[in-house]
């Protein structure tokens, strides 16, 4: 297999020096706050496997751009809220990706730096669904 042109580890750096970043420890202040929303971009397994944000919204990677877009037919209308959007990935990797790509579209966001590890590592509290997926 060749090289690739840009590898992701490259792509992360890119975007993380443009948007907006806190860490975990720093979200942990935002977790009462009702004018903010953290949003989960892991897969649901990760989810249901080793927990989540208690009242964070589950917005799976691969839909955020058609959740946010207003002129989507997948649209949530969660994302047209005048909430702080804070998302996250299990190491924020995946979540420096997603809102660079957000800011690119108009929609403003910030992600946890360090991700859910960082969250637990900071003593975050967690909670843990009943349902066991396949």
């Amino acid at each position: 297999m060749k090289p690739l042109k840009t590898p992701v580890k490259d792509m992360v750096v890119a975007a993380k020096a443009r948007i907006k970043e806190m860490t975990a420890k720093q979200a942990l202040g935002l977790i009462n706050d009702k004018d903010a929303l953290i949003v989960d971009i892991r897969d649901i397994r990760e989810r249901h496997k080793l927990g989540y944000i208690p009242g964070s919204y589950h917005a799976p990677r691969g839909m955020l751009e058609f959740w946010v877009d207003p002129q989507s037919p997948y649209f949530k209308e969660i994302f047209s809220s005048n909430k702080r959007f804070i998302f996250h990935c299990a190491s924020g990797w995946r979540s420096a990706l997603s809102v660079a790509t957000l800011n690119d579209m108009g929609f403003e966001a910030t992600h946890i730096s360090d991700g859910f590890s960082g969250w637990v590592e900071a003593g975050g509290p967690v909670e843990h669904s009943h349902y066991k997926p396949n």
